[in-house]
Formats: C-alpha cells, sequence, structure tokens
C-alpha cells in the first residue's frame, strides 16, 4: 500500500470515530423510563464490515455481543439470540434453551471477523425476560479490528424495540 492510500485509509477511519462519537455521544446511556423491566426485545446494530477511502475499501470487524445482567440481586434468563444479515434474513439462532444470568454476570457471542454473512446492516435481537421488574442489562457489540497498523473500534448499543413491565408498577402504565 502506498503511504499516499495509507494517509487517506488514516482519515477514513478518523472521520469514522468522529461521526461515532459526535452522532452517539450518550450511545449506552440508558434512559431512565427504560432501566427497570420484567423483559426486553433489544436490537443490536453490527458492523461485521466496513467501507472507507475513496475507492471503497472494506475492513473484516469481529465482532462480540457483550449481554450483561445489571441487576445486582435477581437473575434473568436470555430466551433469544438471533443474528440477522443486511436483508433482515435470519443466519443463524444461538440459543435452543434459556440461558440464565445470575446477577451481575455477563455472556458473550463471538462472530470471527472473516464471517462477513450479515453484511454492512447485520443485527441481533436478544430478548430476556425475569420474574420480577429488574434493572435492565447492557447490551451491546463491540467490534474490532487491526489491519496495516490501524485499528478500527465501534460499538452498538441495543435498542429497546418491545418492553415487559410489571402492570402493577404506578411508574409504568401498561402496554
Amino acid at each position: 500500500m502506498k503511504r499516499c492510500e495509507a494517509v487517506c485509509l488514516m482519515r477514513g477511519l478518523i472521520f469514522i470515530c468522529l461521526i461515532t462519537v459526535v452522532c452517539f455521544p450518550g450511545a449506552s446511556a440508558v434512559a431512565d423510563d427504560t432501566s427497570r423491566s420484567k423483559g426486553q426485545t433489544v436490537y443490536v446494530p453490527v458492523y461485521s464490515n466496513v467501507l472507507i477511502g475513496d475507492r471503497p475499501h472494506s475492513f473484516e470487524l469481529a465482532s462480540t455481543l457483550s449481554i450483561r445482567n445489571a441487576d445486582m440481586e435477581h437473575s434473568l434468563s436470555v430466551i433469544v439470540v438471533d443474528y440477522y444479515d443486511n436483508d433482515g434474513t435470519l443466519i443463524r439462532k444461538f440459543l435452543t434453551q434459556p440461558l440464565i444470568l445470575k446477577p451481575l454476570a455477563t455472556t458473550h457471542i463471538f462472530i470471527e471477523e472473516k464471517n462477513t454473512s450479515g453484511g454492512l446492516g447485520a443485527n441481533f435481537i436478544v430478548t430476556w425476560e425475569a420474574d420480577q421488574v429488574v434493572e435492565s442489562p447492557i447490551i451491546e457489540c463491540v467490534m474490532i479490528e487491526t489491519k496495516m497498523g490501524v485499528e478500527i473500534s465501534l460499538v452498538g448499543s441495543g435498542k429497546i424495540i418491545k418492553s415487559t413491565r410489571k402492570l402493577t408498577d404506578p411508574c409504568f402504565p401498561s402496554e
């Protein structure tokens, strides 16, 4: 790779990092009204590859989905972890039975960088539930690549797309 191409590539990576910080400054912050629940379905973006440069150069990224039980007293059950591609087609179901996460426990799913089956718009759908209202877990995908002396790292924070709340809790109207 010529020096000029390397400089352009580096500028592209810096631009991606700046866009991530500017456009998503509090991406991993959880709003107060969704921090406690009996269950949720969460959409988590995955950037299995990114395109940069004048001539789009693809960087394949290794992706780690992290599901962290943020409740100090109660367990929760992860009941669905599904991986979808750019077109919304199911690629893989990762769970065949519920996975119990004890208080403050974490689990993860790893997608190798050579696995580009998800494309640019891949995502995970994660569904979890609990017997009582608990602190919502932190669900994120960390994507990393090191190539030619350049490192890329991104974090995709989960977005709640469905929530189950305790019906008798006056702070949460029934849905």
